[in-house]
């Protein structure tokens, strides 16, 4: 079928929960994807955050076939091999104790805001039930983790939201300090914010959340989801701040490409979950976990990591030196592979013109450009698209 027929296809049997572009990819293989017409592009885009390793690695995809074969699914009323390994490579990684495993970064951070009002209410009562969360946050899309999301937008239409949640500015102490209340149980935020406009948290900002939670008996979590596992050239985003957090979620990246999402915990905090506080019918599965162990596998023997770190530094020189020559760009932000490029007018336009040349990238509250590759993507890959940007940029002038 082509690009055409599908989508006919699309708009007639799916619902209208996307602004979907114009095209349906049918492969991908690294940094690259085809359409149904043939068409070849680069993905800046990557899944949103997903495809870490790019499209179809083959130690992902071999894994997966392997275990495809073996035990596709099995209930967590028994020990699952591939999900304890994941657990392993995870706590080792993070230096958090306990994993559980889930679907999405949605449901991760289900688990999280659950786990710390069970654990806040067995050991300081009934009445430490609230969260704060940040402005420009995004959590996800179920009832409690978009009322967790600091952006209006997203709570249009669904109310009654459930209780319990406050919103304050991201890297602005004192307003936390303010919002702070007998009733906090925990502090739920982003280190660096993807869907709110890819904002940085300040150092000294992170440490002191760190010390008010200490001081206030709160739990501290961190929403990976987006930005962790290497996305930012560490392994997770904290690891630039020294402040381990008590919980912390994670998602998209973990799977190679297969669903699946994990919360995981400090040891006296995940104690707060005994069997049936908390569960997940696919959660953990066996197929989704062998995609995961197998793609943590990969970052680590290809150093995947570090080329996050040293391709991010190339790129954002790159967009610096495009930013001296069009004013259409008013600032560049990120971490590693995680960047956005703040413009004084509206993206989609530039949006659309990078796909007619074969550059996937994507925009966010209108005037924010994301980009989002494989952390294995090379310089000369980055050079392609910023060829391609230019063009975009100076045909905006």
């Amino acid at each position: 079928m082509t690009n055409e027929q599908l989508i006919i296809e699309g708009k007639k049997y799916v619902m209208n929960t996307y602004n979907r572009l114009p095209i349906a990819l049918v492969k991908g293989e690294g940094a690259w994807v085809w359409d149904a017409d043939g068409n070849k592009y680069l993905d800046f885009v990557g899944g949103l955050a997903v495809n870490s390793l790019g499209h179809c690695h083959p130690k992902v995809s071999d894994a997966v076939a392997l275990q495809a074969r073996e035990l596709l699914h099995c209930s967590n009323l028994y020990w699952i091999k591939p999900q304890v390994e994941l657990a392993r490579i995870l706590v080792e990684k993070s230096g958090l104790d306990k994993a559980f495993f889930c679907n999405s970064g949605a449901e991760a951070n289900e688990a999280a805001i659950k786990l710390a009002r069970k654990y806040a209410k067995i050991h300081y009562g009934p009445e430490k039930f609230e969260i704060i969360t940040m402005k420009r946050s995004f959590h996800g899309r179920t009832l409690a983790t978009l009322t967790a999301t600091g952006q209006e937008k997203f709570h249009k239409g669904f109310a009654p939201l459930p209780e319990g949640f406050k919103y304050v500015p991201f890297n602005d102490i004192e307003a936390l300090k303010a919002a702070v209340s007998p009733n906090t149980c925990a502090v739920l935020l982003e280190p660096v914010q993807g869907e709110g406009g890819v904002y940085v948290a300040e150092q000294e900002y992170l440490q002191q959340v760190k010390e008010l939670c200490e001081a206030n008996g709160m739990l501290l979590i961190f929403d990976e989801v987006q930005c962790g596992l290497g996305r930012t050239g560490r392994w997770f985003a904290y690891q630039h701040y020294g402040v381990k957090p008590h919980i912390l979620s994670l998602a998209k990246a973990l799977g190679g490409g297969v669903a699946i999402g994990a919360m995981l915990a400090r040891e006296e905090v995940a104690s707060g979950f005994q069997p049936g506080d908390h569960a997940s019918t696919f959660g953990g599965n066996p197929l989704a976990c062998a995609a995961g162990v197998a793609a943590m596998t990969a970052m680590d023997e290809e150093q995947v990591i570090t080329n996050a770190r040293e391709m991010g530094s190339y790129f954002i020189k790159k967009l610096a030196a495009l930013a001296a020559k069009y004013p259409l760009i008013k600032e560049i932000r990120g971490k590693g592979l995680m960047v956005g490029v703040h413009l004084n007018r509206p993206g989609a336009g530039i949006v659309d013109y990078c796909r007619k040349q074969g550059l996937l990238i994507n925009c966010v509250g209108r005037d924010i450009l994301r980009f989002l590759p494989p952390l294995n993507i090379t310089a000369e890959e980055v050079d392609y698209c910023i060829s391609i940007l230019e063009e975009a940029m100076a045909r905006e002038g």
